[in-house]
Parts: structure tokens; sequence; C-alpha cells
């Protein structure tokens, strides 16, 4: 039995985690949820999560909830496969802030674009500011490349990456050519083809 359990609705945001488990290459196991059927609501799960939101990950006795913060616990617990920036290094901070700009900045930009409030807020009020802003701040950032910590890819990759593919997949965000440029360098990797492949067969379930 492997000591790795991702709780999982495929597809959704913890497909992110899918990806970022496959990419460390360890042996994991999915329980697999029905947010139709309500078993994201259920008791067995709310004592995993609280909220009934997925992804939630069972490593041992430790459980992880919130996407980007169990692909940096995945980094640092598996550091062999090199998807992290040590503790010590100085790209530590750019790649903490690109591990929760996804969903501190990102998702809630292009959430309050595609599901817009009656009333405009105040851009203070906004932990992201503003939609323009968040996107020319990201298209900056993936420009030089190939990736966002230069030549390393890294577990930010994979939250940011998968934001910008799923934003713009569903029209969500412009298909700016920073963003399709960016997504093109990682599209092929076996990692995120695997798990694909594995969300398409679990969405069947």
């Amino acid at each position: 039995m492997a000591n790795l359990t991702l709780y999982h609705c495929a597809p959704s945001r913890s497909s992110v985690t899918l990806w970022m488990l496959e990419e460390i290459g360890e042996p994991y196991d999915v329980h697999l949820l029905s947010i139709k059927k309500g078993s994201n609501r259920e008791p067995a799960f709310l004592a995993v999560n609280p909220m009934g939101k997925v992804p939630a990950l069972k490593h041992g006795d430790t459980v992880i909830t919130e996407s980007a913060a169990i692909c940096c616990y995945l980094a640092d617990a598996f550091p062999k496969a090199g998807l992290n920036i040590p503790i010590d290094h100085p790209l530590r901070g750019p790649y903490l802030k690109w591990l929760f700009f996804g969903p501190g900045v990102l998702e809630g930009a292009v959430m309050d674009r595609a599901f817009p409030r009656s009333g405009e807020p105040p851009r203070a009020a906004l932990g992201y500011g503003d939609f323009d802003t968040a996107m020319d701040v990201t298209a900056k950032a993936v420009t030089p490349g190939p990736f966002l910590m230069g030549e390393k890819f890294t577990a930010a990759d994979v939250v940011i990456g998968s934001n910008l593919r799923w934003g713009m997949m569903f029209k969500m965000i412009p298909e700016r050519k920073e963003f399709t440029d960016y997504t093109a360098r990682f599209a092929d990797r076996p990692a995120a083809k695997r798990a694909e492949a594995k969300d398409a067969e679990l969405a069947k379930a």
C-alpha cells in the first residue's frame, strides 16, 4: 500500500496535484470522490478536509490540503525529483512567490472575470489587484524562460502552468504568445501526459 493518498475529483483543481505526484515519481493511491454525487461532503471525507474540497493529500499520518501547499510539500518531501528550490537558495523566495501566486492571484483574477460581481469592488480590496495587471505580471515572468526559475522546472511551474493551461482551455485567460509558448515547453513532459491520461480514465469512473 502506497504511503501517499490523493483525494481527487477528475477533472478538478486536484488535477494539479495529480500531475505533481506523477512528477515526483513515488507510488500513490487515488481516493476518487464525486462532487456531483456529494461524496466530498460526506463525514468520511470531511474528517480529512472539513472544507469538503479537493485536493487533499495524506502522507502517512500527515494531511495536506490546498493544491499549491501540496505541491510545495511534495517538492520538499521528495527532493530527489528536483522540483523544489532548497530553503537556503537565493531563488527560494521567488519560487515560493510563484507557487502561491497561482491560487492567491491568478485564480482570483480569473474567477472574478468569469463570474462578475454585481458591483465593481475597489481595487485595493482585491488580493490580486486587477485582471490586466495579473496577466501582465505573469506574462513577464514566463517570457525569459524556459521556466519560472530559469532553466529549472519546479513545482511552481506545475502550479502556474496548470492555471494557464486550464484558463486558456476555457477561454478565461487570453491566449497570449507568452502563455502559449511557456505552456508548450512542458506539454510533452511524460509526467504531464501520464497525469492527463490517468485523469481521463478516472473521469469515466
